[in-house]
């Protein structure tokens, strides 16, 4: 389980987005005398990873944290992650959002300042501090992911397919290996798929390397993108006329090429279409 915390204007929402994002039930604000019921309920519908956000608008139980942290505690291992920056930082991000302050009813200064003294028992009890002031929404929510040990989560899966059964409707980028050498008009090639090896080598010919690199490059650089966005897969779709000779060979050998940098899956979709 992890309890975020932290300042408003310090990238709590970010951080929320990043643990549903890597597949953790959140909630926002739930008074902690609650939690322990929540979490028996969640158990009992096998959800096993959970984020709860508490902030200074549950400040009438904040009194009561301590309790129900240690209650959890006794449960489940629980992270808790408390987010802060600079002053001057939450004023600039304030003006910027034009956005009303929780606490209300006065200077945004004076508020700012009643809401770090508020939170400061609950800083007390973090095991991890964040200040936010000079990071950006990528680099929070990469530290967020690496801090509850879901970094390493990331899945590369790169799906093969023919376009003539239609494009997968669930791929973040879709390459298209037509202009690759065909083999399917070689008598000796035409039924066997990418996977053989002599298909492969008939489709990456000296001329097709330029091309076959620029795809690798393009794959790995969206992937580590993804991954430092806090994303827990990224699905790359290949495809060719039929999804059986070249976008099958294309995908194998980005599978092959990639997987010292990612956990690749590989698919070939239409391979066993008629």
């Amino acid at each position: 389980m992890v309890v975020l915390s932290g300042l408003s204007g310090a990238g709590k929402t970010t951080a929320r987005f990043a643990l549903e994002d890597a597949g953790y039930f959140t909630v926002d604000n739930l008074p902690p005398p609650l939690w322990r019921p929540l979490l028996a309920a969640l158990r009992a519908k096998g959800v096993d990873r959970a984020a709860l956000v508490v902030d200074v608008r549950s400040d009438p139980w904040l009194s009561e944290l301590s309790e129900a942290l240690a209650a959890a505690r006794e449960e489940a291992e629980v992270r808790v992650l408390f987010l802060e920056a600079r002053p001057e930082v939450l004023l600039a991000r304030y003006n910027l959002t034009r956005r009303a302050h929780p606490l209300g009813g006065g200077r945004l200064s004076e508020e700012l300042a009643r809401e770090r003294a508020a939170l400061a028992p609950v800083r007390e009890l973090a095991d991890f501090v964040l200040d936010t002031s000079g990071t950006s929404a990528r680099e929070l929510r990469a530290r967020v992911l690496e801090l509850v040990g879901e970094s390493r989560g990331f899945l590369l899966r790169i799906l093969s397919f023919g376009f003539k059964w239609g494009p997968p409707q669930d791929a973040d980028l879709v390459l298209d290996a037509r202009g690759f050498k065909n083999p399917y008009y070689e008598p000796e090639l035409k039924d066997r798929p990418g996977t053989d090896p002599a298909v492969a080598a008939y489709v990456f010919t000296p001329e097709a390397e330029d091309r076959y690199r620029a795809m690798l490059a393009l794959v790995g650089l969206s992937a580590e993108a993804a991954a430092a966005e806090g994303r827990r897969g990224y699905t790359v779709a290949v495809g060719c006329t039929g999804g059986f000779h070249r976008s099958v060979a294309v995908a194998q050998r980005l599978a092959e090429d990639l997987a010292s940098r990612f956990a690749v899956e590989v698919e070939h979709r239409d391979l066993e279409k008629p």
